[in-house]
C-alpha cells in the first residue's frame, strides 16, 4: 500500500512523518556511534522550532533536546516552554 501511496502522491500527515524521521535518527545513532552528544539533536531542535512555530509564536531558546544514556536505556527529552496565552 504504501508503494501505491507513492505512486499516487498521497500526503502523509506531519506527525507521521516527523514520528518516522525520529524512528530513522534513533535507530541510526543506536547501531552506530556511542558519541556523547549525538550530531543530530541540533538538528531535530531545529526541526521543532520549525514546525511549532506554524502553530504558535516561539522563541527557539525555548526548545531544548536532550538525549541521556544509562546502562542500555536511552531516553530522548524534549523541553518546550510554551508563551502565555493572554
Amino acid at each position: 500500500m504504501s508503494f501505491l501511496s507513492f505512486l499516487l502522491g498521497e500526503k502523509k500527515k506531519t506527525a507521521s512523518v516527523a514520528k518516522e524521521r525520529l524512528q530513522i535518527i534513533l535507530a541510526h545513532e543506536r547501531s552506530g556511534r556511542n558519541a556523547a552528544e549525538p550530531d543530530y539533536l541540533q538538528d531535530l531542535q531545529r526541526d521543532l522550532v520549525a514546525v511549532i512555530s506554524k502553530y504558535i509564536k516561539i522563541n527557539p531558546a525555548d526548545i531544548k533536546v536532550n538525549l541521556e544514556r544509562q546502562d542500555n536505556l536511552e531516553v530522548l527529552e524534549v523541553k518546550i516552554e510554551l508563551p502565555d496565552s493572554r
